[in-house]
Order: C-alpha cells, then structure tokens, then sequence
C-alpha cells in the first residue's frame, strides 16, 4: 500500500510538471531550472518536444544517482521523468494567461509543489535535483536553496538566447518554486527523537541499520509501573520521520515516542562510519 500511495503521489506530481510546463512556463518563453530549463531552452530552438530532451538529457545523471542514492531513488526517479516527459507531449503548448509574471509566479508554485511531493516520496525528477540531494547528505543545507543557486546558470543562459526580461522572469519563477521545495521536503529541519521501550536492543538495531545517526541509550523505570526501561535518544532530520515512525513500530507497537523539533544541533550530527550510507525506504514513506 505504501509503494502504491507514493507511486501514485509521483505520477500526480510528475503530470502537474507537465502541465506547469506547457500551459504556464513554455509559452511565455519562461523556463524551469537545470536540466529541465535545458531540455526547454533546447526545444525552443529546436522542433524535438521538450519532453524527448528532458528524458535524453537525465540518463547520465540518473547513472550517477543510481551508483549513489540507491535502486528504489532511481527507479523511482525514472519513473518521475518518464511520466513528464510523457505529459509533456500530450499536453498542449499554450497560454493560461497571457500575463507572464502571473505565469512566472503560479508555474514556480505549481513545480515546487510537484517537485517537493515528488522528493517525499523518495524519488526525483532527475537533473540538479539528484545532484542537489548528493550535496544535501553531506551539509544540512535547505534542498530548494541549493538547487536555487545550481539552477542561477539556465537564467543567465536564457538571457543570453533570449531577452533578459524573460531571464528575470525565470529566476523569481526558479526563486518560488525553491521556496516551495522548501516548506514540502524539509529535509533540513531537525527533530530531536526520544524512545521508552521494553525492546531496547532490538529497537536500536532497527535504527542504526537505517539512519546515519547516533544514539544515545539510557536506563529508565517507569515512575507508576516500576518496570525497567530503554530510553534512546537521536536527533533527526523531518525527512527521516516518515520511515523512523513504521521501524519503531514494527518491533514495539508500545513503545512511548516522543518528537520534538530541535532549534540547533551542535557536535556530530552523523555517524561517522557510515557518512556514506544510503538509507533503504523498504517503501516506508
């Protein structure tokens, strides 16, 4: 059910892409960043659909991701580029309003919506988004910031193709849909992780075999019961919340949890040992 639900919530995003695309972006000359803002500078002076370019121009970096952010990321992410680059040719190339700024604004809405979406679901749509989220493992910097500052060059290319108006129309819509990636993933928010369990050894397992983080143990007793507990604790990022939850539950369905966001993190905020490791989803998102 829950590989269905993120199949699904990917195809709605990656179908909302295409239309933002076609009906807000294109039209108006207006482009979307990196690979995407190629593919489209490409299909403007070319008679090949955008949609061909976007699919063509993901394949190394989709082998790229796959060497590094695992199967299920780039099955997951092909997928996404596939169901654009499909969307894009069967939806027509024409104009909402004829009100570009209005187009610039609503079509950065409507691609930070899909892309945040489509990221919370464990996958991508390709280009700088993969390159984006490799850096993101290594600093906690806010994804939609990073892809803002890699996607600066298309406005600059745009500019000089086309007219610097459009360029700047494609940087407040890049700017938007930065800031919409922002508040939907999340990704470098931190929660600080507490766990009372009975099942101390076999809930620490769990997370350490799927999180880059320390924890740390602690003896406790229940003040009422008198019972002898395990009290771990781990900081967090909000993108690793939606599978921490299933991996508690799954090994003690009593476990008392508490979640809490963290204003600062000081000190090592992985393990060190396993800097490098890719957590596997197991489809829990």
């Amino acid at each position: 059910m829950d590989k269905l639900y993120s199949a699904l919530v990917i195809f709605a995003g990656s179908v909302l892409l295409g239309f933002a695309f076609n009906m807000l972006l294109l039209p108006h000359e207006i482009l979307s960043g990196g690979i995407t803002g190629i593919a489209m500078i490409f299909s403007l002076m070319t008679p090949v659909n955008a949609g061909i370019w976007l699919f063509v121009l993901n394949i190394p970096i989709l082998i790229i991701g796959w060497m590094k952010l695992g199967k299920m990321f780039i099955f997951n992410s092909i997928y996404s580029v596939v169901v654009t680059s499909v969307s894009m040719l069967y939806i027509p190339v024409m104009k909402v309003t004829e009100d570009a700024l209005l187009s610039s604004v609503f079509g950065g809405v409507l691609v930070g919506v899909g892309v945040g979406f489509i990221i919370r679901s464990y996958g991508s749509t390709g280009g700088f988004d993969v390159v984006g989220l490799l850096l993101t493992m290594k600093r906690d910097i806010p994804l939609g910031f990073l892809v803002f500052v890699l996607n600066s060059l298309v406005v600059f290319v745009s500019g000089f193709i086309f007219t610097w108006e459009l360029a700047m129309y494609t940087m407040a819509s890049i700017y938007i849909t930065g800031l919409v990636v922002d508040r939907i993933h999340t990704r470098h928010i931190k929660l600080g992780l507490m766990v009372v369990t009975n099942k101390g050894e076999a809930v620490k397992k769990q997370l350490l075999e799927n999180l880059y983080r320390g924890i740390t143990v602690t003896d406790g007793e229940g003040a009422y019961s008198g019972n002898k507990v395990k009290v771990l604790y781990s900081v967090i990022s909000r993108y690793e919340l939606a599978y921490v939850r299933p991996l508690i539950k799954a090994v003690d369905p009593d476990a008392f949890v508490s979640i809490s966001e963290t204003m600062e993190v000081m000190g090592n905020f992985r393990k060190d040992e396993n800097f490098k490791k890719t957590p596997e989803m197991n489809g829990q998102l």
